[in-house]
């Protein structure tokens, strides 16, 4: 068969870029290799493996073949090419890494890894700092990133560096990170970036903002870039009290000042900021700004607009966003029902929890059921509530129940009160707040020796109710 010429394959590499984001034509290309012989060529030949590496690069960036579930198809492709016989090469593998961590697979990353050390490729810096980034993006324990970190060839570069610190803080070792941090040689807006939002994922929300406030000393007038706005506003959006707005606002000044666009994604993280802090006026003066909303963007908005009181405008926004062609997901469903929980308007909510499921085709998860629970619950109609927990696909947990009695409180249904308290008492044994709602219930029911003897319960159990706490913020410090 005869062989291609490098540049027959040149003209490959160029035609699938592309067409990167047009599947249809991505899989026409592969099946005219596919019939043209051109991934039967030779195995032995050294270029055996670059139209391999051209289609999986292609597969990765292609819409289509980004579902986990089947494999992957830059998977299945190596899997045909080792099926051949045609050699991977240090290209082959990135690529292979990045569609593990796109579907999440550790099994993936693990048995890619054997392959590396099996052709000797391990230690290659472009590979190993792949490597390191698929074991933090799969779930691997941070040990087994560290373990390639320390293995590579001679000092390794700012690249890798960023990649374990990267993987320390998806794995959660936080500690090690900072640690790992101050110790680099050489810092750039990634490695920053990286550590602020490692550090808001992980709760550490104030830390975070510490951290920027380093970073912004260390840049010096350097612009920020997205993916850093986007960290520390995150941050900001998770952090009680005026500190957190405040900072906030001040990036919201240097996004204006700068004139940064507002993307999608940096849009998003804006609405957010301010819809967590109930600024709804400013988030949704953000919202108007942005380029191009997408799905995210929305949510945030009707989120915001959920939570804080504006339950008749979320649902006028939520009909706005269906209008514009943009398909609801999860998120999107979990803050109508909320907002229609939280208005009372019964009938509005069902109706969406049951589009929600037939026409839209979203899997409802525990927390969309809980709405509809206290939907019904607040509405009176117990029958229909319970009904609903009979139907869930697994079993109701505390947030469910919990609702439930809410309700109960709420229309004084004493009888089925204590049966859900029965229930939440086995699920949260130490949780204050349910022994506290049932005893108020047979308090307020005048049935003193039962709310008497819940309280004797609590005592034995040694369950202590929280004491409440407020505090004010002087000056950036929060006095009780």
């Amino acid at each position: 068969m005869r062989r291609a010429s490098p540049y027959s394959y040149a003209a490959l590499e160029r035609l699938l870029q592309e067409h990167f984001r047009s599947p249809r034509r991505v899989f026409q290309l592969h099946a005219l290799l596919l019939t043209s012989g051109v991934l039967l060529s030779d195995p032995q030949c050294p270029a055996a493996a670059f139209p391999y590496n051209c289609l999986t690069h292609a597969h990765l960036h292609c819409p289509a073949s980004s579902s986990p579930d089947p494999p992957p198809a830059p998977l299945r492709l190596f899997a045909a090419m080792l099926a051949r016989g045609a050699r991977p090469n240090r290209h082959s593998f990135p690529t292979l890494l990045k569609s593990a961590s796109a579907s999440g697979s550790a099994a993936a990353a693990g048995a890619l890894h054997a392959q590396c050390l099996r052709r000797g490729l391990a230690a290659d810096r472009f590979v190993a700092c792949s490597l390191i980034s698929a074991y933090g993006r799969t779930g691997h324990p941070a040990l087994d990133a560290r373990k390639v970190f320390d293995e590579m060839e001679g000092s390794p570069d700012l690249a890798a560096c960023n990649a374990l610190l990267d993987a320390l803080c998806l794995a959660g070792d936080l500690d090690a990170a900072g640690a790992f941090f101050e110790g680099m040689a050489a810092r750039d807006a990634v490695s920053w970036t990286t550590l602020v939002s490692g550090l808001s994922r992980g709760g550490h929300h104030r830390c975070a903002l510490e951290v920027f406030r380093g970073f912004l000393l260390d840049s010096m007038g350097r612009r920020l870039v997205e993916a850093t706005l986007v960290s520390v506003l995150s941050a900001c959006a998770n952090l009680d009290g005026a500190e957190g707005l405040t900072v906030g606002m001040a990036v919201h000044a240097y996004i204006v000042r700068h004139e940064v666009e507002l993307t999608a994604f940096l849009g998003t993280a804006l609405v957010d900021m301010y819809g967590k802090h109930g600024r709804i006026g400013c988030c949704v003066s953000a919202f108007g700004i942005v380029r191009r909303t997408e799905v995210c963007t929305w949510n945030a908005l009707l989120s915001a607009l959920a939570n804080h009181g504006k339950e008749a405008e979320a649902l006028v926004e939520f009909d706005r966003m269906r209008a514009q062609g943009l398909l609801p997901d999860q998120i999107t469903f979990l803050a109508v029902l909320m907002a229609c929980a939280r208005a009372g308007l019964v009938e509005v909510g069902l109706y969406w929890f049951e589009a929600m499921v037939v026409v839209y085709k979203v899997t409802p998860l525990m927390v969309h059921y809980g709405c509809v629970v206290d939907l019904l619950g607040h509405a009176g109609r117990f029958v229909e509530a319970i009904r609903v927990i009979e139907r869930m696909p697994f079993a109701a947990d505390a947030s469910v129940w919990g609702a439930l009695l809410g309700a109960c409180k709420l229309h004084g249904n004493v009888d089925l009160a204590v049966e859900i308290g029965q229930k939440l008492m086995s699920l949260v044994p130490q949780h204050s707040g349910r022994f506290v709602i049932i005893r108020n219930i047979y308090l307020e029911d005048g049935n003193w020796h039962a709310g008497a003897r819940m309280g004797e319960v609590m005592e034995e159990a040694g369950i202590k109710k929280k004491v409440g706490q407020s505090s004010v913020v002087l000056h950036d410090i929060a006095v009780p």
